[in-house]
């Protein structure tokens, strides 16, 4: 489970993001950090159940995002992010492969993964690949379990006009024009808290598998 005092510590810098007290309360900083590492250590032995992609060498530290805001070309100048994330992937959070996602901000926490924003040659892959394999594609997000926990895939950063190379009235058009292939799973506060978490986290992982391997086959 997550602690307690890893949320109280995330909603306090929501409210005290400047750095004087953020070096005044670091210690409790590392202590948030470590309690979110191990249950991502938790989470990946998990997933290596059923993504064999996932391979031993890859841990939490290697996940794990950096709480500094980049705020060089940001308007937002706050100098910390309100969040612990980490990003699961087989070669660790900056590999852009299909993965999973693990975000934990009180009353915002959640279970993400798929691809944001692939590069335009595996973007055009993925669209060939829903465009010879639909069938496929559209059986695993209408899967019962898959809707269930997910709904749909993220709308955001949609084309709106029709990708180039397709005709108007493709039987996929929809998703030939998302520019990214994302899943979300939330995660109610008090589960977060709960010593189900971990179990909770990869159940969401799991669910998500089938899209991952469609996407991880289109790259290939």
């Amino acid at each position: 489970m997550i602690q307690k005092s890893t949320l109280d510590f995330l909603k306090k810098i929501k409210t005290n993001n400047n750095r004087d007290w953020f070096e005044k309360n670091k210690n409790n900083y590392l202590t948030a950090k470590d309690d979110v590492e191990k249950n991502i250590d938790d989470i990946l032995t998990g997933i290596r159940t059923f993504d064999k992609r996932i391979k031993s060498e890859i841990t939490a530290k290697k996940c794990m995002f950096r709480i500094y805001r980049d705020v060089r070309f940001s308007k937002d100048k706050r100098p910390y992010k309100t969040n612990l994330g980490a990003g699961i992937n087989p070669a660790g959070k900056k590999d852009f492969s299909p993965g999973y996602y693990i975000h934990i901000e009180p009353g915002n926490s959640f279970v993400a993964g798929g691809m944001w924003m692939p590069p335009a040659p595996e973007l055009a892959k993925i669209r060939q690949e829903i465009d010879y394999n639909f069938k496929e594609f559209s059986k695993i997000i209408n899967d019962k379990n898959f809707k269930k926990v997910f709904g749909e895939l993220d709308q955001d950063d949609k084309l709106v006009n029709v990708p180039k190379g397709y005709p108007k009235d493709h039987k996929a058009l929809e998703f030939l024009k998302l520019k990214s292939f994302i899943v979300v799973g939330a995660i109610k506060e008090k589960d977060v808290l709960s010593k189900n978490y971990a179990k909770s986290a990869i159940a969401i992982c799991k669910a998500m598998k089938p899209l991952n391997d469609f996407l991880q086959r289109a790259i290939d």
